[in-house]
């Protein structure tokens, strides 16, 4: 399997719970050879937790356990959809609410050392031929983080347009930072209600069309 990554992008130290947040895909786009994956958008918060000193060698290391994450993620949802009898569908443009519809939702514990140094619990949201991952501590609200993973992956296919060749998501780095601040600001997890919900959905609104 042909997997590929972009260099994450880190945030400072604090006591974030949410650790990483991805965009990756899961079976083959137009944009890649068949059967390839390939991580199309990472965020990292809080410090790292590797101990080499060599500036180089850590963000190798760091791309290493995303690409690992990213293959992890990957077998769990081609075994729920081969269990399920459905498979990966090219992606079309304007059908958004449709792939968000249909998407398939697990979640993994990850033992210390697959592939970070301490448990990790991850959750992914299987949309067509990509799948939003959030990895979490273990001691999270899975019911928070499970809304806050589709309230993200949802503006990023509404509002964003993701369905479509990896290269365009590439092209929205910003964007998808922006919605990340307001959802996961500094790896925090939010206690949204219905109002505060509709604020940030009229803020990330405007700024898509910027």
């Amino acid at each position: 399997m042909n997997t590929e990554v972009d260099g994450p992008q880190e945030e400072g130290p604090n006591d974030a719970m949410v650790c990483c947040f991805l965009i990756h895909t899961v079976c083959s786009v137009s944009a890649l050879s068949s059967g390839g994956s390939r991580v199309l958008h990472s965020r990292v918060f809080g410090p790292e937790d590797n101990t080499e000193s060599d500036p180089e060698r850590r963000r190798l290391l760091q791309k290493e356990r995303l690409l690992a994450l990213a293959r992890r993620v990957r077998t769990a949802v081609c075994l729920y959809r081969d269990a399920a009898g459905t498979s990966c569908v090219e992606c079309v443009l304007g059908e958004e609410a449709v792939a968000l519809g249909e998407a398939e939702f697990g979640v993994l514990r990850l033992s210390a050392g697959e592939p970070f140094p301490a448990e990790r619990t991850v959750l992914w949201l299987g949309v067509q031929n990509l799948a939003f991952t959030l990895v979490c501590e273990m001691h999270e609200n899975l019911l928070l983080a499970e809304g806050t993973l589709r309230n993200i992956a949802r503006h990023c296919m509404e509002e964003l347009r993701l369905l479509g060749p990896g290269s365009e998501i590439l092209l929205k780095s910003d964007r998808i930072d922006a919605l990340l601040h307001r959802y996961v600001p500094h790896g925090q997890l939010l206690f949204l209600n219905h109002r505060f919900t509709h604020i940030l959905d009229k803020e990330l609104s405007a700024y898509g069309t910027k």
